[in-house]
């Protein structure tokens, strides 16, 4: 289980660093190609600032997950990934409901997924 809580912990934050790439470097090339269906052409330059924004905060999630593999105290690794892991599905929840049921599959399942790995390794 220690060997799955770690991938799938690893899947969140490479998916999350193409996250923040994305919407802070290349909202305009990139991020059409992955919203064209829910987000009109002509307003990717207007909200170029606030897909950055958005990217940004995803930098923050994966500095958080990142840094509960750099805590010496099993205990508190596990519960500060917990928790990052916990931000991230809730926003993926959020989306789905919000924006796009892809969100769920994409963002949120992974993110539970590790959750549970981690809680079935401890």
């Amino acid at each position: 289980m220690v060997y799955l809580s770690v991938i799938f912990t690893i899947a969140v934050i490479i998916e999350h660093c193409y996250i923040l790439w994305m919407e802070m470097f290349a909202w305009e090339t990139a991020g059409k190609r992955v919203f064209s269906t829910s987000l009109p052409q002509e307003l990717f330059t207007p909200t170029k600032r606030f897909a950055a924004n958005q990217g940004l905060y995803n930098g923050f999630l994966v500095a958080g997950l990142v840094w509960s593999f750099l805590i010496e105290n099993p205990e508190w690794a596990i519960n500060i990934r917990l928790f990052f892991l916990g931000c991230v599905a809730v926003a993926g929840i959020f989306g789905a409901l919000t924006a796009s049921k892809k969100i769920f599959v994409v963002q949120a399942m992974p993110a539970l997924l590790a959750m549970l790995f981690v809680w079935l390794a401890r």
